[in-house]
């Protein structure tokens, strides 16, 4: 692994957490570190998925990957935001 593929996942990731992030409604109580690591596991997830349906990879843009990819950051972020809401509510 280079410098190069971690920074590129880092930046991938940012932008699918970030995408996630907006398309999911209301506001979501959790710090951007937080949203891009959501971005970066989603993406690497969604490139399984992808695989394993046998969506090849192609020279132009993945566009059935891509959106996996956002559907699982949506998904993610609001799990994230959902517990993150409900271990402030519990306090001791």
């Amino acid at each position: 692994m280079t410098i190069q593929s971690i920074l590129g996942a880092i930046v991938i990731g940012a932008v699918i957490g970030a995408i996630g992030r907006l398309l999911l409604p209301g506001r979501q109580a959790i710090g951007w570190i937080l949203t891009i690591v959501v971005g970066i596991a989603a993406a690497l997830v969604g490139t399984l998925i992808a695989q394993g349906i046998g969506v090849e990879t192609t020279p132009g843009i993945d566009w059935i990957e891509l959106v996996l990819q956002v559907v699982l950051a949506v998904v993610g972020v609001g799990i994230v935001a959902g517990l993150k809401r409900g271990s402030r509510g519990t306090g001791v």
